[in-house]
């Protein structure tokens, strides 16, 4: 679902309505996971695992938990106090693994300085890892094998598909090569099709890059960083950056890595935020839950 707004004189953008869409996908996987009960006996559970005091990760693990339970899944939450040791984090996940009640692990990022987040990672079994971040799916992903896929990439190729149904043959642009979304993002976007260039801190002249893609995929964490005058006219802009930053009268607003009020003037489609991936990854986590637990239970994986 999309939704046209208009900006300005006479502007009309196409606005991604992240949550709507969002609401749509939570509904087909909770009428999924209805039909595994009834049929199979299978009840999809998710651990999440939180290490510490973080007022935005314990934020974003109730939304998480109030997820599952709408959608008729089990959620484990595990709190551990900051101190918690790494032997004590990798023991915890080694019970999740042979817990057949449990059907995804998510460790909650960052962890405190004392625990490896990679040896943490590589410990989840890949078949439980549904944030897509155990170095098995990732292979299998740059391979173009079935795996589990991170969700914030997820929601941004699903996003960019209610635009255009076929990535195949769009110049696509990706800022940013972090492991949570920039890579994986460039392989689901060549997965699609789509002939993929990936921008960093070192590439030279990435306005002119920005200027020629049709789908570009902002994800390096600087508020407002492409400006309206960088974005080709009539491309997708999936923005997922998560900005905090001083608004009028001394208050704090969101933004994202995108000049929003700018690029709505020239791009064909736009995501705001807040209200555009964000509501997507906690939906793919769904998905990715419902994935893991058929794949357990030796049952076919449920197409959306």
């Amino acid at each position: 679902m999309v939704v046209g707004r208009k900006y300005g004189r006479g502007m009309t953008a196409t606005i991604i309505d992240g949550k709507s869409i969002a609401a749509e996908l939570r509904g087909k996987v909770a009428g999924k996971v209805a039909r595994l009960k009834r049929e199979h006996d299978v009840t999809p559970g998710l651990a999440v695992v939180l290490v510490g005091q973080n007022a935005a990760s314990e934020v974003y693990v109730r939304s998480k938990s109030k997820a599952l339970v709408e959608a008729g899944m089990t959620p484990f939450d595990h709190k551990l106090p900051e101190s918690t040791g790494e032997a004590d984090l990798l023991a915890l996940i080694d019970r999740l693994n042979q817990d057949k009640a449990v059907s995804g692990i998510l460790v909650q990022l960052p962890l405190p300085p004392q625990i490896d987040p990679q040896k943490v990672i590589a410990a989840i079994d890949p078949a439980k890892d549904v944030d897509g971040f155990h170095p098995v799916n990732v292979g299998r992903l740059s391979l173009g094998l079935p795996s589990l896929v991170p969700c914030t990439p997820y929601g941004c190729v699903m996003l960019a598909k209610t635009v255009k149904l076929s990535l195949a043959g769009l110049d696509a642009l990706v800022i940013g090569r972090s492991h949570i979304v920039g890579k994986p993002v460039a392989q689901l976007l060549l997965a699609e099709n789509a002939t993929v260039t990936v921008a960093h801190s070192k590439t030279r002249d990435v306005v002119a890059l920005c200027r020629r893609a049709d789908l570009l995929i902002a994800a390096i964490g600087k508020a407002e960083f492409v400006r309206g005058d960088w974005v080709k006219p009539g491309a997708v802009v999936i923005d997922v950056g998560i900005n905090r930053v001083a608004g009028e009268g001394g208050k704090s607003k969101i933004v994202g890595d995108v000049a929003f009020d700018e690029a709505v003037k020239v791009a064909g489609a736009i995501t705001p935020v807040p209200g555009g991936v964000g509501p997507m990854t906690i939906a793919c986590l769904m998905l990715n839950t419902l994935r893991a637990a058929c794949a357990l239970n030796n049952l076919p994986t449920p197409k959306i």
